[in-house]
């Protein structure tokens, strides 16, 4: 690696931090990748994949900016901190200003402090990834790429809400998530499919710990399931999704539920964790769900949920011509694959068994209308190549 030349990329989550470093955009030139898991706990672990060695060690109680400068220590010895030429961050959301990837600075940073109501699971915690990052690598130049951004020219009737058009002037408005994610999928069919990612009727389902489902059509977002919030659209591992507003007054006058309470609760307990009353991991309710009919529940609601939105986004389109899973369940977890596509038939939907078993890139049965496809999820990849975009556009300048 020479020296100045390496692009770190942190990608934080409300519990976790993931990290990749590598020398360009290109896939064959990752180091190293990593994760912080269970952040915010007392048993926090830090995880390193190099080459086919994985290793795992303690990190303690720590939180977001305490696990970047953990990080960093590690870096400092493996490469040396001079060798890190940007920073490359997930941002979760850039309200209606920020678009496209850009270069970190303080006016951003104002920004992004104003808009921590709009995610206030993600930004304060991304905030301090950030801020930990500027002391450390004080002259190294940092690059946001927001979620958001993919979302930017959904029509008008996919980004307003139902509330008072004064609200709408705040920023109100449904912006979606999972962008970055589905940014890598867009691209990676327009090398292998490159007729469906210009003008195809596409679905795109993002399924992990959170999950969210997008419409695309003729190469852009029209829908989306995830709202103002992430919390919004589809059942989750703890969000709830999609509520009847009515619940909180419910439960303001009756239950003693404030707003903070509310926050936490839609959040951290509900979702796959509330219904079941013992996970949120979809691994954990298959295992169970034979002998727990609250697990079993919770698997039948999230598939179900899941098959809703597909029918409903096949509506939006005017017919679907491919359906894409990605994200930890969607990738690894055949058997919920079958349960959503199941009665999808109508579509033209329907599985080949064996290649859905072995989670082939086309998992759709032969003669089918509608293709479907798996890709592995790989946002740092994105968030990289934007990163080398505009290290390449700067030094170009000069």
């Amino acid at each position: 690696m020479q020296n100045g030349r390496n692009i770190l990329i942190l990608n934080g989550g409300s519990s976790s931090l993931k990290f990749a470093v590598c020398e360009s955009a290109r896939r064959d030139s990752w180091t190293s990748r990593g994760r912080f898991e269970r952040i915010g706990t007392s048993d926090t672990l830090f995880i390193v994949t190099e080459g086919r060695t994985e290793s795992r060690r303690d990190a303690g109680s720590i939180n977001h900016g305490t696990a970047t400068s953990f990080l960093l220590d590690w870096l400092e010895k493996r490469l040396g901190l001079a060798s890190i030429a940007a920073v490359g961050h997930r941002v979760v959301h850039g309200g209606l200003k920020y678009q496209a990837p850009e270069v970190i600075d303080d006016s951003m940073i104002a920004e992004l402090r104003r808009l921590r109501p709009f995610a206030p699971e993600h930004l304060p915690t991304e905030l301090d990834v950030i801020s930990a990052c500027t002391k450390r690598l004080e002259k190294v130049l940092q690059v946001a790429c927001f979620d958001t951004a993919f979302h930017r020219d959904m029509p008008a009737v996919a980004r307003v809400l139902p509330l008072p058009r004064r609200f709408n002037a705040e920023g109100v408005l449904r912006y979606g998530f999972h962008g970055i994610s589905y940014t890598h999928i867009l691209e990676s069919l327009r090398t292998s499919a490159p007729e469906l990612a210009s003008k195809g009727r596409l679905i795109f389902a993002h399924l992990g710990n959170g999950a969210s489902l997008a419409a695309i059509k003729d190469g852009r977002s029209i829908d989306t399931t995830m709202g103002f919030t992430p919390a919004a659209g589809i059942p989750m591992s703890t969000r709830s999704g999609d509520l009847d507003p009515g619940i909180f007054l419910y439960l303001l006058t009756n239950s003693g539920v404030d707003a903070t309470g509310f926050d936490r609760m839609i959040n951290h307990h509900s979702g796959l964790l509330g219904i079941s009353e013992t996970s949120g991991d979809l691994r954990d309710l298959l295992d169970r769900e034979e002998s727990d009919g609250r697990a079993a529940e919770a698997v039948a609601l999230f598939c179900y949920s899941v098959k809703k939105q597909i029918g409903a986004y096949a509506a939006a389109l005017g017919g679907l011509d491919l359906l894409v899973f990605t994200g930890g369940i969607g990738q690894h977890s055949p058997v919920i694959r079958k349960r959503i596509c199941d009665g999808l038939g109508f579509l033209g939907i329907e599985l080949d068994p064996a290649l859905n078993a072995s989670a082939k890139p086309v998992i759709s049965a032969a003669g089918t209308g509608v293709e479907v496809r798996v890709v592995a999820a790989d946002e740092e990849a994105v968030i990289a190549a934007a990163v080398n975009d505009i290290l390449t556009r700067k030094e170009t300048s000069r």
